[in-house]
């Protein structure tokens, strides 16, 4: 078990023009292409208490900022640094329906039906050794003000580390589960899309299975989603894409490590057959792709034979204007399931 501090959101500032109804919101791009959205910068200001902090105004999650600025620090970054914001992705190589979650990337895509948007939220996911399963399955519950009771593993975890959880946890602000629960047709029913009471958990692997949401990310997603919405959870590093103008696109992010102390910059990364197709085709830069492979930013790169350069330039300078009402920070402690 690990402790968080308790804190509760108040207002997400709207922080684009990309997005035209919230800051998730991407349109679908066309037929044959897969890429969204378009990537930002931000400088990091004196006001700015964590990265965590900084990723939820950009909806999205701290450690896929990590590993697009391998550089900057990851606890306090120093004000004045320039950061990129990975808001550009590959959508996943699936069918646009319902709910995919890809856990490489920490990331939850909704497909509202008959609307030609996607909605991405940021993800916290099942930590080594409980870890979220991939699967295909439905939404088999939607349970508003959920209380929470903890699992014998998790009691017995929780005692370990000096914390003796209460057989059943009310519903209410201080719930680990939040206010929105939706229940997922696998297992016994123990795996749930949840909110948290710990905002700095999402974007992290530190749960026992379930998936965890920002408090308004899954209030969106609880009212828009029925019983029977499909979901698929997924686990690829590796995204690729030959877009409509020819280009050629590859996203890599660091592998869930599998055991303790493992390096995920590291680690190596299994490869498909389309994938590994995709390498020897005569469009493709190999020398790119190793490239893009080693560095895992996290991000979208051109890998295009003769292309040159194997970033995408295209970057919007975020206005660094605080949100107009502020974050309410509470001291006291959570604990997280």
């Amino acid at each position: 078990m690990k402790r968080a501090s308790l804190i509760t959101l108040l207002l997400l500032g709207s922080f684009s023009a990309l997005h035209s109804a919230r800051a998730m919101d991407y349109p679908l791009p066309p037929a044959g292409s897969r890429l969204i959205g378009q990537n930002q910068t931000y400088t990091i200001q004196e006001g700015d208490k964590n990265l965590q902090a900084i990723a939820r105004r950009f909806n999205t999650a701290a450690q896929v900022i990590l590993e697009t600025n391998n550089t900057m620090a990851p606890v306090n970054p120093a004000p004045g640094t320039v950061i990129t914001i990975p808001s550009q992705m590959l959508l996943p190589d699936t069918a646009r329906e319902g709910i995919v979650v890809n856990l490489a990337e920490l990331r939850l895509y909704y497909f509202p039906p008959g609307e030609n948007i996607v909605q991405v939220y940021p993800l916290g996911i099942g930590q080594l050794g409980l870890e979220t399963p991939v699967s295909t399955t439905r939404v088999s519950q939607k349970i508003p003000n959920p209380t929470w009771t903890p699992t014998a593993g998790i009691r017995a975890r929780s005692l370990a580390n000096g914390i003796k959880l209460p057989p059943v946890v009310p519903a209410g602000p201080n719930n680990p589960l939040g206010r929105f629960a939706l229940r997922l047709g696998i297992g016994n029913g123990e795996y749930l899309i949840h909110g948290t009471s710990a905002p700095d958990s999402v974007g992290l692997r530190v749960s026992s299975g379930c998936m965890r949401m920002n408090a308004p990310d899954i209030k969106a997603l609880f009212e828009q989603t029925r019983v029977g919405t499909r979901v698929q959870i997924i686990n690829e590093p590796v995204k690729f894409s030959v877009e409509p103008d020819g280009k050629r696109y590859v996203e890599v992010h660091r592998p869930l490590a599998q055991v303790e102390g493992e390096n995920p910059q590291t680690t190596p990364i299994a490869h498909t057959a389309g994938f590994a197709a995709f390498v020897t085709e005569e469009g493709s830069d190999k020398a790119l792709v190793d490239k893009a492979l080693y560095r895992r930013a996290g991000i979208p790169v051109v890998v295009s034979a003769g292309n040159g350069p194997s970033a995408n330039s295209a970057v919007l300078s975020v206005q660094n204007s605080r949100a107009s009402s502020a974050v309410t920070e509470n001291q006291s402690e959570a604990i997280m399931q």
